[in-house]
């Protein structure tokens, strides 16, 4: 069995946004020359989350007005990790969403459903934040 690491690093211009990287994630599995296996994908910042869904603006302003109903930004004092950051709406935001997704390689490919994409979500951006990708198989 043979493994491939990869980062990916984004700076998101926003506080929050949502990345498609499903061509990243396939360019790794091409590189890493895996036929058969498993890729996993996982946002290495508590603030951000990986998840597979459609990639459809629609779908994407409800999930950010979901996400903000769930655990508003604001107003700050709400929570208590506030005390020295601003950001305790982003470790919840991901705490829902999750922290990676992991998807099976056929024949050198993202075996995925119809409309299935990779999505990193930042909550808490205006700064560099990385993905890892990891693979397996042979």
């Amino acid at each position: 069995m043979k493994s491939f690491r990869k980062e990916l690093w984004f700076n998101v211009p926003k506080r929050r946004g949502l990345v498609n990287i499903t061509r990243d994630v396939q360019s790794a599995i091409d590189e890493s020359g895996i036929k058969e296996g498993l890729v996993l994908i996982n946002a290495m910042n508590i603030t951000a989350s990986v998840f597979i869904n459609d990639d459809e603006s629609g779908l994407h302003r409800d999930l950010e007005r979901w996400l903000e109903k769930l655990a508003p930004e604001k107003p700050y004092s709400q929570y208590d990790h506030n005390g020295f950051e601003d950001n305790a709406d982003a470790h919840l935001k991901r705490t829902i969403m999750g922290r990676e997704a992991v998807c099976a390689i056929t024949d050198g490919r993202l075996d995925f459903g119809t409309w299935e994409q990779i999505f990193y979500y930042e909550f808490d951006g205006l700064r560099r934040k990385h993905a890892l990708i990891k693979i397996i198989g042979e």
